[in-house]
């Protein structure tokens, strides 16, 4: 099972710069009785694991028999696959079919390089949008659609949609044109979507059973609800880092994996975080790092920058492979002490040595662990990471599951790029254009 160590962020480790137990096990424990409210229908997400496989698993089978396979989406039906194919099939496509590309920023020399290198006749596309109605999801998939179209493909065997059960653009194609769809649950938002089709279509067309990523996920849900705060590392997580903020005033969240596989989890992390937290002036910035890379990056600012940061280690303590070191260079000190040991040590004890030199420094640090990276473990992971957020956004007395500054922005593109409706906002484009611009 996942663990919590949060001794480093204690009163009695770091001084005036930690917590009391008491006042940690006390938000904890308010964040558990509000959190078994279920205050928002979006908690449903607490439950994903009851879902039923098996349509899934038969596109999925289908899918696993093409060259390729792509995924357009961006956000939350982007990040959550990613982590899933870098965490559980690293380095998937110099060694599986069908190769998979996610194509989520809509840069068009990526699209056109992810063109040049697949056959058209051997791929299948899944389209992500929970609204159907993702600028940059459907402008990626018209391109798709018109090269399928031209080469008079069958659109029902070359595109699987992604999407709301009942209604939106992609809805409405796929009754027309009988293509596959799967669905997003009514009430499951992109960033908390990850354990859906969203993520668990991709596991299964790599071959990572998506069972497993429930099972994982189930433990966690489970342990969410325990008032008994000594069992409850996602609750004490979650109070930890509401009074890191409001306490100690410490706004950033610094996010560190020491695995190249759970690279892109910071990336997905860093999103659910930001967009479920900051809100009303309130949250922390949330800060995707790698350890060990960014000890030799960044790991100076946290020891002497600014006191505005709690650092959240995520330590693995297997790492399927042992890799030893060889004992070369006898001569050698600054060599001769890397002999004998192996990569997954030197990697632990880096992580180890940073905590310690942090925690010396007084500087509020904590650490997730799991045994190992594995379907299971990235599920607990997925909704260890998802309650604590949720939980957070519940102390800190806001919605975890709207996110009002987003639309602002997607309603001038809607307008900027002519679509009915927003005629008003396409004016406001056509205003901000016009004013004088300084520029040197």
């Amino acid at each position: 099972m996942i663990r919590l160590d949060f001794s480093n962020v204690l009163s009695d480790e770091i001084g005036h710069n930690g917590l009391s137990l008491d006042d940690i096990q006390s938000h904890a424990l308010r964040a558990v009785s509000i959190f078994s409210r279920k205050p928002y229908k979006e908690f449903d997400f607490v439950d994903l694991h009851n879902q039923n496989l098996d349509e899934l698993k038969e596109i999925g089978k289908k899918v696993r028999e093409k060259d390729y396979f792509i995924i357009l989406g961006i956000g939350g039906s982007a990040l959550g696959p990613k982590v899933i194919l870098e965490a559980l099939s690293p380095l998937h496509n110099l060694k599986e079919k069908p190769r998979v590309f996610i194509y989520d920023n809509v840069d068009p020399v990526t699209l056109r390089n992810i063109i040049e290198v697949i056959n058209l006749k051997k791929t299948v596309i899944n389209v992500i949008s929970k609204s159907g109605a993702t600028s940059e999801t459907l402008a990626s998939f018209l391109i798709f659609w018109r090269m399928i179209k031209d080469r008079k493909l069958n659109v029902r065997e070359h595109f699987v949609f992604t999407t709301d059960p009942d209604r939106g653009n992609l809805r409405t194609i796929a009754q027309e044109y009988g293509i596959p769809a799967l669905t997003i649950p009514k009430n499951i938002v992109g960033r908390y979507s990850v354990l859906t089709p969203v993520g668990l279509f991709l596991s299964e067309v790599v071959g990572v059973k998506a069972e497993e990523l429930l099972r994982g996920a189930k433990e966690i849900s489970k342990m969410a609800f325990n008032e008994n705060i000594n069992e409850n590392p996602v609750a004490t997580l979650s109070s930890v880092l509401y009074l890191m903020d409001t306490m100690k005033k410490r706004k950033i969240v610094v996010f560190l994996p020491y695995s190249d596989r759970l690279k892109t989890l910071s990336e997905w992390f860093s999103q659910l975080w930001a967009e479920s937290l900051g809100k009303d002036g309130r949250g922390t910035t949330p800060y995707p790092s790698l350890g060990t890379t960014d000890q030799h990056s960044q790991l100076q600012i946290w020891m002497e920058g600014p006191e505005d940061k709690v650092i959240l280690f995520l330590s693995i303590e297997r790492h399927e492979y042992q890799e030893e070191i060889p004992e070369e260079f006898h001569d050698i000190e600054g060599l001769r002490f890397l002999g004998g040991h192996t990569l997954e040590e030197l990697l632990n004890t880096e992580q180890l040595a940073t905590e310690m030199a942090l925690t010396t420094n007084r500087k509020p640090n904590l650490k997730i662990i799991i045994p190992k990276i594995d379907a299971y473990n990235l599920g607990q992971l997925f909704q260890f990471l998802q309650i604590t957020t949720c939980m957070t956004g519940l102390l800190y007395g806001i919605n975890p599951f709207n996110q009002p500054g987003v639309e602002l922005g997607k309603r001038l593109t809607y307008g900027a790029m002519g679509k009915r409706g927003f005629e008003s906002e396409g004016q406001e484009v056509k205003n901000y254009l016009k004013k004088q611009r300084f520029m040197v």
